[in-house]
């Protein structure tokens, strides 16, 4: 497999007149349709993509069912959720292409507490159903909530590098915590984000190569960059993980055949 093969492991849909959460990180106000990701992703050589869900959109899930409805070959999603969810919603959820959950945390004043029954029986629903938990934390308060999602079996996927502590980068507890968790092994790392983190973001992603290798790790792009619109052209995501990782065997990997395994089940 070469670096023509694509999956984005990370990308965003939503339309304007989608209701926003009370007081949201952030609140778009022009729409990113699926028609418009479709077209984005051929207009670049990706494959595939999977969408994440967003926190200023709270559990309203519809546009992403409305998108994995209409291109159940090309895309894969996350939900997020608010109430208790019973397996066969689950499983429902499941057969219309949705692989996983965010945990919508990041900003919040304090994190919710994992270790309640209604989390812990989500998770056991999630490993049952092979789905995977993505996070959406600061790197500082990944020590906090691993060891609850390790012990429950869960898949994890952690996006944006980790997202370091920009002070400590990789010797940072967040991402000392992220390099426990992969070698424990069901943890995968997103390498997105990097305008997002600054500088340092390539030096976070060689040094997530060297220790977990490509196997743990997916390509994404953050498209369409909320909060960052019409600063980063779509091709620039490519070429700054060719830049990052030089090696194209490792590179090929990254870009989609690690994806493809994790959230296409291989096909």
């Amino acid at each position: 497999m070469s670096d023509s093969f694509k999956i984005d492991a990370h990308v965003h849909v939503f339309t304007s007149d989608i209701p926003l959460i009370d007081n949201p990180r952030h609140a778009p106000k022009y729409s990113f349709t699926h028609e418009q990701l479709i077209a984005t992703l051929d207009q670049n050589g990706v494959d595939r993509a999977v969408i994440a869900a967003a926190s200023p959109w709270g559990d309203y899930n519809d546009y992403i069912l409305a998108a994995l409805r209409a291109h159940p070959k090309r895309l894969r999603g996350t939900a997020i959720f608010r109430r208790p969810m019973e397996r066969f919603e689950l499983e429902a959820m499941g057969r219309d292409g949705f692989v996983g959950v965010r945990l919508p945390f990041i900003g919040l004043p304090a994190l919710p507490d994992i270790t309640t029954f209604d989390y812990r029986s989500l998770f056991r629903r999630l490993a049952d159903l092979d789905w995977h938990v993505h996070p959406h934390v600061d790197g500082e308060d990944l020590p906090k909530i691993l060891p609850t999602l390790e012990a429950s079996g869960v898949k994890i996927v952690v996006d944006h590098l980790g997202r370091p502590d920009p002070k400590s980068g990789i010797n940072s507890e967040g991402f000392k915590a992220l390099l426990r968790s992969i070698d424990k092994g069901r943890t995968w790392v997103k390498v997105s984000g990097g305008y997002r983190l600054g500088p340092e973001a390539k030096t976070y992603a060689r040094e997530l190569l060297r220790v977990a290798g490509p196997d743990r790790l997916v390509w994404a792009s953050d498209c369409p960059f909320v909060g960052h619109e019409g600063q980063f052209p779509y091709q620039a995501t490519i070429d700054w993980l060719v830049d990052a990782i030089p090696d194209a065997a490792a590179r090929a990997k990254v870009f989609g055949a690690t994806a493809r395994d994790l959230y296409f089940n291989g096909a």
